[in-house]
């Protein structure tokens, strides 16, 4: 099994990866395997709906996205990380998030999900709902906490100082590892969730 962790914030050693490594230490006890891989600090364009994707397979601006594509259908659970700007995520993260998930045809269904978001002080719920909302429209599980799923501290390695934010990290790492390794026993014994063909309708016809 596999938990694959995006770091979106332009620093590889701030608060953010501070969250990610407590996970990576709990996962690593639970005998789960986890690659991080940073994605806040690149230069990523955002979607431009061109539709190019459904005919492709692929994101038709062959970056990290098109990179990163193979790693997230491989693995059995994602992790997103993501500071706080403006109540908000990085927006280089979102521009990633839209056009990893929009681009990829592959079933996300089960698939568990997690996102944990720093922030000096507020922002972090609005934050959390943002993207909570990448898994949920995508048939993906998302794993809770004892809290909402955040961490405190402005200059790197405050977080380290924020003890019931790690503690919230770590719960939010032991009940995505109980998910994933249920989700794979009931794949085997039941299989996934049956499908109805899509019905996309909008609200002038």
């Amino acid at each position: 099994m596999k938990i694959l962790m995006l770091n979106g914030s332009p620093r590889a050693n701030g608060n953010t990866a501070a969250a990610l490594r407590e996970m990576e230490m709990v996962f690593a006890a639970q005998g789960i395997a986890t690659e991080t891989i940073h994605i806040g600090h690149r230069d990523i364009r955002g979607c431009i709906a061109c539709g190019r994707c459904a005919e492709l397979g692929r994101c038709v601006f062959d970056d990290l996205v098109n990179e990163i594509a193979p790693k997230f259908a491989a693995c059995d659970g994602l992790v997103v990380g993501s500071p706080v700007y403006y109540a908000s995520a990085n927006a280089t993260l979102v521009a990633f998030l839209t056009r990893l998930f929009y681009s990829t045809p592959f079933d996300k269904t089960m698939k568990v999900g997690a996102c944990v978001v720093a922030a000096r002080r507020g922002g972090l719920s609005a934050t959390f709902d943002e993207l909570n909302k990448f898994f949920t429209i995508s048939g993906m599980p998302v794993a809770s906490s004892q809290y909402w799923n955040s961490i405190h501290g402005r200059e790197a390695g405050e977080a380290l100082q924020d003890a019931e934010g790690l503690q919230t990290m770590r719960t939010l790492a032991r009940n995505m590892s109980f998910l994933v390794k249920s989700i794979a026993l009931g794949k085997e014994k039941f299989g996934l969730p049956e499908r109805e063909p899509r019905q996309a309708t909008n609200f002038i016809r």
